[in-house]
């Protein structure tokens, strides 16, 4: 008896052993799962221009609009699972057309155009706003099903300065905008609602200055939450965030964050989203000079009902491991393209609305054809000027131009575009063609965006011989860089620099985004000639 109850106690013991070994297994799995489901990053998580971020979400999906304001299509759609991984998803219009002066005709809406814009999701459909900061001074509200497809207008209805859209748990339909302006909209969309809610949620502080703008509005434990930028005097820009317990107030505020992160300028502006298990998020952008308006992805956590942003410092994290699973489809934001589609690929925005009947991708097959479609003088009253984003730390972009059928007075190339931008162009001199690298700046009428004066300082000219010609712009968006360089190729293999470093900018009072890379074409003399793009070659250099 005594050595069966040894052994039986040895069997339980095993056993036992074993029962534990298995927990400890089914808990390492479950660590490592869990380690499995998390996306590590660094910040800035699109070292891009995404400016006015604001963001909705659908389950596992997340879709960001942001600002491209002259730039057609407009009003940027962007897709992500993870918060990381960025990918093109829409636009929310193919043109504007208010006036003549998105067609570059009697004046630019360069720095106008669409402006912050607001995405939300209700019942079903997603929800756009956005107000062109142009006259007419209006707003357009936008509709859709899918956020990768067709959006529909539904109404064109008064201005609101970066505003957010809200749609309450009642079913009531409110428009939050400049500084603490607050008003109901009729719940078809199609105006503000006569006798609803208008009036101001809170009076600016004494310390405060100008406007507090960005309203970005979330709805959390029953208590409304405004998230606006601030410019306090003498102190340095940062996020506030108003809460209530009613939509019309009383509101009391509170700074949830103010980080000069990586030596840049002080974060401000952008919005916070949870995920499907609680985690909460916030994408705040940050001004880097040439490369534009960055964002920021960071923690938020709650702080006796607060939504403070960044780390346990309330510093932005340069390296961060968020609780999303990774979901890279391989698509971003800056794309290459061998035009060999039948479409444009969605990375492509042109400068105002283009001239359709100027360019086309059938005409010559695996091309993009830019015809002179306008005489103009400069490249800023150019249309079709067809761009995308440049990206840090550094980036780089080649085209390859077949510009045998370029006629005198022609002008094509490549361009870091701004207000001040850099551009190497094949300039069309009678029979004969030069390469031409030059810094043109552009004066802007303050009131009209037209177009009052381009300084051009050629800075090198040679002369070519043959009709197909590479060219090439780095740039370096690293801390107090923003450099571009250019060079040209005669075989997309020997390369030759042009016309020394150029120092790019951001500059508020007149395009007010970052540079963007621009393949261009226009006439000075008469219509008629084209060049035919083959590629558009892109990396990112880390």
């Amino acid at each position: 008896m005594k050595k069966k109850s040894i052994l039986l106690l040895l069997a339980i013991a095993f056993i036992g052993n074993g029962v534990v070994e298995a927990q400890k297994n089914k808990a390492t799995k479950k660590t490592v799962a869990k380690k499995q489901v998390q996306t590590s990053f660094t910040n800035p998580v699109m070292w891009a221009d995404v400016p006015d971020m604001s963001i909705t979400r659908t389950g596992s999906d997340y879709y960001l609009i942001s600002t491209t304001m002259h730039l057609m299509p407009g009003a940027p759609v962007m897709h992500s699972k993870d918060l990381v991984h960025w990918e093109m998803a829409s636009y929310v219009f193919d043109s504007l057309t208010d006036n003549s002066k998105y067609n570059l005709i009697d004046g630019t809406v360069y720095g106008r155009g669409q402006w912050a814009s607001s995405i939300r999701y209700r019942n079903g459909k997603y929800y756009v706003l956005f107000s062109p900061n142009d006259q007419p001074f209006r707003s357009y509200i936008y509709t859709t099903t899918n956020p990768a497809g067709k959006w529909e207008l539904v109404s064109r209805t008064q201005h609101f300065h970066d505003a957010s859209l809200f749609f309450d748990d009642d079913g009531r339909v409110y428009v939050f905008s400049g500084t603490g302006s607050l008003k109901e909209l009729k719940s078809d969309l199609t105006d503000v609602k006569p006798g609803g809610v208008d009036t101001r949620v809170f009076e600016r502080d004494s310390d405060e200055n100008g406007l507090l703008e960005g309203s970005q509005v979330v709805k959390y434990n029953g208590k409304y939450y405004l998230l606006m930028i601030s410019w306090p005097r003498n102190k340095p820009r940062r996020q506030v965030c108003y809460r209530a317990d009613n939509i019309t107030g009383p509101y009391e505020k509170k700074v949830i964050l103010e980080d000069k992160f990586a030596d840049f300028s002080f974060c401000g502006q952008g919005c916070i989203v949870d995920d499907i298990n609680g985690n909460w998020y916030g994408l705040i952008f940050q001004d880097r000079n040439g490369v534009g308006r960055t964002p920021l992805l960071m923690p938020c956590r709650w702080v006796d009902g607060w939504p403070m942003l960044g780390d346990e410092n309330g510093k932005v994290p340069l390296n961060w491991t968020s609780a999303l699973k990774p979901y890279d489809t391989g698509k971003r934001l800056v794309e290459s393209d061998d035009f060999s589609g039948t479409k444009l690929k969605l990375n492509w925005q042109w400068n105002h609305n283009p001239v359709s009947n100027a360019w086309s991708l059938t005409e010559r097959k695996g091309f993009l054809r830019l015809k002179t479609g306008r005489v103009v003088d400069n490249i800023f009253a150019a249309p079709n000027s067809i761009t995308q984003r440049m990206q840090g730390p550094k980036c780089s972009g080649v085209v390859s131009l077949d510009i045998s059928s370029m006629k005198d007075g022609d002008v094509a190339g490549l361009s870091a575009f701004n207000g001040d931008a850099g551009v190497l162009s094949v300039v069309m001199v009678g029979n004969q063609k030069y390469l031409t690298m030059a810094n043109n700046s552009v004066v802007l009428d303050n009131a009209t965006k037209a177009i009052k004066n381009v300084s051009v300082d050629e800075k090198a000219r040679v002369a070519l011989t043959q009709n197909v010609v590479y060219l090439r712009l780095d740039g370096d968006f690293n801390l107090n860089k923003d450099l571009a360089r250019f060079y040209y190729s005669l075989d997309n293999k020997t390369w030759t620099a042009i016309g020394g470093e150029y120092k790019m900018i951001f500059d508020y009072r007149r395009m007010f985004m970052g540079s963007k890379f621009a393949i261009f074409n226009y006439a000075t003399k008469s219509l008629g000639g084209y060049v035919d793009v083959d590629f558009f070659k892109y990396k990112i250099v880390q």
